[in-house]
């Protein structure tokens, strides 16, 4: 079946003419001969509506009660039946009535749309989700009534019904939205020209963005690669350099300059991951590119400015903002031109601003003296310099013959590579200047001079030291990329960990957070949230939600490294200060433990709510159950004792007897289903008191059947005299044999009474309560249990089915069991099992608990 069209009219406030419009769109379907139909049309009493409604077909709404009060709803059955061609439904992010089918409207229309049926709405851009906080901040005015964005954004055309603010409130002026005892009020409050304005820009802005998304389809759809300049867009190219605040700003201003310009921020990462870039710096830009309204993007090439070209071509972009190369004369000389002349080049429509900076033509920085190479390794690198160039000078110059001057060099080179993968390129530079200095004076001639006769030797010298000092280089670049590649392996793993924990549904914050602290090596790692502290919210109060290790910290003060994850949640670490590297990482742990969080006060909620939902079945079933075992005991009674009291009959003194026993019966009745009643929410209280003393079956099993009455006397008994006693209360325990025997009596087959046993093994007392009936299947054994549970029973009869619950619970706290067993040939046989009395006990005095 072909699913149905969605057409949306979106407008900025009531009263801008969505109904209106949509109603006219379909008088002209109706005109065109489509079966049209009206599900539910508000017309809020505005003549101009009802006339346009006037003469369309309408399917009759459907009444529903709530709280006593009687509401029209959308009959959505009634439209599914009639299956029309075209349905309207007014009002798309209405709530239905509790009881209807759906609780939100268009989940209605849904429906409407999977059987075929096109559907003509109407909402108001307040309503859209995403807008709520937004219109409140705007109008004061929260929304009671909301959708998901995405349920409008699937609309298969959204019309904007627009009205300029000062129209509108003439039309609200004449009467024309609300009655005229409402015009002022709303006038001087909703209805302002400020609110109006923000509600329209809202809307069109909202609008505008579903609009882009088609246009992004319509293009990816047919291929079109080429710019279409519907909207401007910026996009800026950081390179984690110096540079990168200035080309931000810059961009900004050029994305400022026309309403509804996009800033957009990408670094392209080179997928062999051999360009060094800063992680500190490129999250600080990310943070300006985020407070100026921008996004941030990163995606990885192999080709910088392919990667760039393609990203901005993506996103429709009308403008590339890059900076001016870093690169020297001689840089550009050796290396070319650099990204941003190859982009400039090759940008085709798009233009490409080249933004100028203080960094630029001055060339890349050294490395810093701290580097990738730690302080003991450069110290080890001088180490082996001091030793190994005299070493190595002595032993040429004691060498007889000599092996002459390349040799010479080449050995000298040996060292300088060791120095540089022991202590990186500082040591190493200083170790050649060092080795050509020797070099000179020892080997070239004229020797113990620094003069050098032979042009051939000052070629070999001067390539010496370029060899070096790029042996050098690379040997650092060398130590600099596998401390990244080891830096990145490790985040790595740690990430998969914490993927994989979420994966299994491990978010326990306790757990999170221990994994923090071992993970970057901390003496305690907290999680605060501001304002948690049970007193008045203040912007100076942190509460402690979670923390592992010792001491925590109690203020993000105390902290040596802090990551804010939202306003009022704040991760601290305390133990040393955090490497701007580490934080990237962090990051991620910090929003996994704010994820956490909620995840624990979600079980919180739910559990809360799961034991309230337990309470109130339970309560229910109690008002169910009662309503008919106290109303038909209370009738009996009253019955009995209202005849008794009458002067319009003359009883006889049996017909008062009997009376008098059926009221008396009665009031039994009732006083047996209190006292179960209250003992049950004892037990559950934990607050029944119980006198225990050792007591004979023989003598309580007689007691239990009295009890029953002439009932009782039918059942069948075979407990032996010489069993162990056992240490229960005797009434209570009489009532728990009493109410496993009346529930063997009701089920049991006629003619077959039940019978109870009794028997003794390995210092327990088992009590058998065995019936011949229809038995219960083994997955609804513990349901028996239950209270106000009467398996099989589909009235109130039979009692509350309090007497199995009860009697489990009163047998659990005389440290015994009760367990359901099937009867060999049918039926059920409750188990009764209690700990047996030594046999020196018998004569021992009761004990209270």
């Amino acid at each position: 079946m072909t699913r149905g069209r969605l057409r949306v009219y979106l407008g900025a406030a009531p009263g801008v003419g969505k109904t209106y419009a949509m109603l006219a769109e379909a008088r002209r379907r109706l005109e065109r001969g489509t079966d049209v139909v009206v599900g539910l049309v508000e017309t809020h009493g505005r003549p101009q509506t009802a006339e346009l409604l006037a003469g369309l077909e309408t399917i009759p709404r459907r009444p529903g009660t709530y709280r006593g009060a009687t509401f029209e709803e959308m009959d959505l059955g009634a439209i599914l039946a009639r299956r029309p061609a075209v349905a309207l439904v007014d009002e798309l992010a209405h709530t239905n009535v509790p009881g209807s089918r759906h609780a939100k409207r268009w989940q209605d229309v849904e429906d409407l749309l999977a059987a075929g049926i096109d559907v003509l709405s109407t909402v108001n851009i307040q309503h859209l989700e995403s807008l709520n906080d937004v219109v409140v901040a705007v109008t004061g005015v929260a929304q009671q009534e909301t959708i998901p964005d995405e349920v409008v954004r699937r609309a298969d055309q959204i019309e904007l019904v627009d009205m300029a603010p000062e129209a509108l409130r003439r039309r609200l002026a004449h009467g024309n939205i609300y009655p005229p005892t409402a015009v002022g009020a709303a006038l001087g409050s909703y209805f302002r020209v400020g609110n109006l304005t923000a509600l329209r820009e809202l809307a069109l802005l909202w609008l505008a963005g579903k609009v882009d998304e088609q246009l992004d389809d319509y293009r990816a759809e047919h291929g079109i690669a080429r710019r279409w300049e519907a909207r401007e867009r910026v996009v800026v190219a950081l390179t984690g350099g110096p540079e990168g605040d200035t080309l931000i700003r810059r961009g900004a201003r050029i994305a400022g300059r026309v309403a509804g310009g996009d800033l957009l921020a990408v670094h392209v990462t080179r997928s062999d991951g051999l360009l060094p870039v800063n992680p500190a710096a490129l999250q600080r830009q990310r943070e300006l590119v985020e407070s100026l309204g921008g996004s941030y993007h990163q995606v990885v090439g192999h080709r910088i400015a392919d990667a760039l070209l393609d990203f901005a071509r993506g996103v429709n972009a009308s403008q590339l903002v890059l900076g001016v190369s870093r690169r020297t004369w001689l840089g550009t000389v050796f290396g070319g031109r650099g990204v941003a002349a190859e982009v400039a080049r090759r940008a085709g429509d798009l233009d490409v601003h080249l933004v100028t900076h203080p960094a630029a033509g001055k060339g890349r920085r050294l490395p810093e003296l701290g580097g990738h190479v730690t302080l003991r390794r450069r110290l080890c690198g001088a180490g082996l310099a001091l030793i190994g160039l005299p070493a190595l000078t002595a032993a040429l110059t004691q060498g007889s013959g000599g092996l002459g001057l390349a040799s010479d060099l080449l050995l000298y080179q040996l060292v300088i590579l060791a120095v540089a993968l022991v202590g990186g390129l500082y040591p190493a530079v200083v170790t050649a200047v060092g080795a050509g200095l020797l070099a000179d004076w020892f080997f070239t001639p004229p020797v113990h001079s620094l003069f050098v006769r032979s042009p051939v030797n000052v070629v070999a010298l001067t390539v010496f030291l370029v060899f070096a000092l790029t042996v050098s280089g690379v040997a650092e670049a060398c130590a600099r990329y596998v401390g990244e590649a080891a830096r990145a392996r490790a985040e790595a793993a740690m990430l998969t960990t914490l993927s994989g924990s979420l994966i299994a549904g491990q978010v326990a914050l306790p757990a999170l957070l221990e994994r923090v602290r071992e993970s970057f090596a901390v003496e305690s790692v907290t999680l605060l949230e501001r304002g948690a502290t049970g007193v008045a919210p203040s912007r100076d109060t942190w509460a402690l939600v979670g923390f592992s290790g010792f001491p925590p910290c109690l203020d993000p003060d105390d902290a040596d490294t802090v990551v804010p994850i939202s306003g009022d949640l704040t991760l601290a670490l305390r133990g040393r200060v955090l490497a701007a590297s580490d934080r990237s990482v962090l990051a991620a742990f910090a929003a996994q433990a704010a994820v956490a969080l909620e995840h624990r006060r979600l079980e919180t909620k739910a559990a809360e709510a799961a034991a309230a939902a337990a309470t109130d079945r339970t309560r229910t079933a109690l008002l169910t159950a009662v309503s008919h075992d106290l109303r038909t005991p209370l009738a009996a009674a009253k019955a009995a004792i209202s005849g008794l009291r009458s002067n319009d009959v003359i009883w006889t003194e049996e017909e008062q007897a009997e009376l008098l026993a059926t009221a008396e019966e009665s009031l039994d009745q009732l006083a047996r289903l209190a006292e179960n009643l209250l003992d049950v929410s004892r037990l559950q209280a934990g607050a029944l008191q119980m006198s225990r003393r050792p007591s004979g079956l023989d003598e309580l099993v007689p007691l239990a059947l009295d009890l029953l009455g002439p009932p009782g006397a039918t059942v069948r008994v075979d407990v032996p005299d010489l069993l162990p006693e056992v240490n229960v209360d005797p009434a209570l325990f009489a009532r728990v044999i009493a109410n496993l025997a009346a529930n063997a009596l009701r089920h049991a087959a006629a003619g077959q009474p039940p019978i109870i046993t009794a028997s003794a093994r390995d210092d327990q007392v088992t009590l058998r309560v065995i019936d011949t009936g229809p038995g219960i299947p083994a997955a609804d054994r513990e349901r028996i249990f239950t209270p106000f549970q009467r398996l099989g029973d589909h009235d109130n009869t039979t009692g509350l089915g309090l007497g199995l619950a009860l009697s489990r619970g009163l047998i659990e706290v005389m440290d015994g069991s009760l367990t359901p067993e099937d009867t060999p040939g049918g039926g059920l046989t409750m188990v009764l099992t209690l700990p047996a009395m030594p046999a020196t006990s018998r004569d021992r005095p009761g004990e209270t608990l």
